[in-house]
């Protein structure tokens, strides 16, 4: 069986030879890796490491995963050139980050995560590799509200209890049209991807779900980006589900009329149930087809989600909120 989940989070400036060198009389800088690569009209990354290079940090790129990084760091890392380590890597609500244990490896999960240590895919730094007191920072939509990962993230990668790790329990977002980094809040809706009930159903949906937000959700749900420093706008993307089943026989698989029977023959599988209570989205706002090759049986699921950011601002004023980890929006383990 397979299930596929698709969103929408190596070039190295003074690692080695003279630049090394010369960086070595400057005061330690950020190191950054920007663990992904953009797909599709999505550019967070870009942004990420234009963001990074303008701030000065030293960028490293096409270092992709965990243990990748982990490599990098035990043959260039260096207390006198890099300071905090930050890690750029797509995460969302539904399945946590996108970075892979490993080059071959799977995304990384708590059971892939564990599996990686047992394994020696993934070896953590030795204790005292990195100074006392270093920080490294994840740039991971809402990681931060997966206290449990990110101390088996610790835990993968240091034998140093000393080394904090930090992440954002908001999004991030890079290359805004008024800020070049911020957090936002989020709010979501789903509707089965091409089958949207419009504007008005959804809006009173969104007000439903959250009687406490005073939002204009109808006009809200029609802005793609922010028209004014603060306000509210919504971004859209597809979450698909497919499973594969073979057979003994053609005559075996089951005949789908509509919708609902697929539904209902999903629900009455655990492992098919639960894969669904874990995106958290209820199964009806998924769109489901299904398809027969000979003794194959497909089916195919497809959801729209409408997520709504709202830039965090300083109080009262119309100026994003300076990011700062170790105030109230950032976990620390």
């Amino acid at each position: 069986m397979l299930v596929s989940l698709v969103l929408m989070c190596c070039s190295v400036f003074a690692f080695a030879g003279t630049e090394t060198t010369q960086l070595k009389a400057q005061k330690p800088q950020p190191l950054v890796f920007i663990a992904g690569f953009d797909e599709g009209d999505n550019t967070y990354y870009t942004n990420a490491a234009t963001y990074f290079h303008n701030e000065n940090y030293q960028v490293v790129e096409n270092v992709y995963s965990l243990a990748e990084i982990l490599a990098w760091l035990r043959l260039h890392y260096d207390a006198e050139l890099y300071s905090d380590i930050h890690i750029v890597s797509h995460s969302n609500p539904w399945r946590g980050l996108s970075m892979k244990t490993s080059e071959v490896g799977e995304r990384i999960t708590l059971e892939n995560l564990a599996e990686a240590v047992q394994s020696n895919e993934i070896v953590p730094l030795a204790e005292n590799f990195l100074p006392k007191g270093s920080k490294i920072i994840f740039h991971s939509c809402g990681l931060g509200k997966n206290r449990t990962l990110l101390v088996n993230l610790k835990k993968a990668m240091t034998h140093d209890s000393k080394v904090n790790i930090y992440a954002s329990e908001l999004f991030n977002v890079f290359g805004g049209k008024y800020a070049e980094h911020y957090l936002a809040k989020t709010y979501y809706g789903y509707y089965p991807t091409a089958h949207s009930p419009g504007p008005k159903a959804l809006a009173s949906e969104f007000k439903q779900h959250y009687p406490t937000v005073n939002a204009d959700w109808e006009t809200i749900l029609k802005t793609r980006t922010e028209q004014l420093p603060g306000e509210l706008y919504t971004y859209r993307f597809n979450i698909p589900v497919e499973w594969e089943f073979e057979f003994e026989e053609a005559s075996d698989i089951p005949n789908f009329e509509n919708k609902q029977q697929i539904m209902d023959w999903i629900s009455e599988h655990e492992e098919l149930a639960n894969t669904i209570k874990e995106f958290n989205i209820p199964i009806e706002k998924f769109r489901w087809l299904t398809k027969v090759r000979g003794n194959t049986l497909i089916i195919k699921g497809k959801t729209t989600v409408l997520c709504v950011m709202q830039p965090v601002m300083k109080s009262n004023t119309i100026e994003y909120l300076t990011i700062d980890i170790d105030g109230i929006n950032y976990t620390k383990v």
